[in-house]
């Protein structure tokens, strides 16, 4: 599988040749392995996206997300990557994650 980065290293890294089977999430103390299968939508803007799966929610908050929105529908994504506390405030870039949260989905 070959996987490339978005404008920053600190980004998504998405696979541009086979479809994965699984999203990793990392954050700064916790890792998150969520399987594309179980990938119901994702929703939001240039600023917020937000990705559903069956037991998780994950929000990632930033600029230029909208090509992380696309590449999240093709579940071309591998990895997203929580940014260290001063990378939050210093890319120059126009695309960039800010922040990630996975929060756990209570069944009722």
């Amino acid at each position: 599988m070959n996987t490339t980065s978005a404008d920053s290293p600190k980004g998504w890294s998405v696979s541009i040749e086979d479809r994965v089977t699984a999203l990793e999430i990392a954050l700064l103390k916790r890792t998150y392995v969520l399987p594309w299968i179980q990938f119901v939508y994702a929703e939001g803007g240039d600023d917020e996206v937000r990705a559903f799966f069956a037991t998780h929610e994950v929000t990632i908050r930033g600029a230029g997300l909208t090509a992380l929105l696309a590449d999240l529908a093709g579940q071309k994504v591998t990895a997203i990557h929580e940014p260290s506390r001063t990378d939050r405030f210093t890319s120059a870039s126009d695309r960039f994650v800010r922040e990630v949260l996975v929060q756990k989905l209570e069944v009722g």
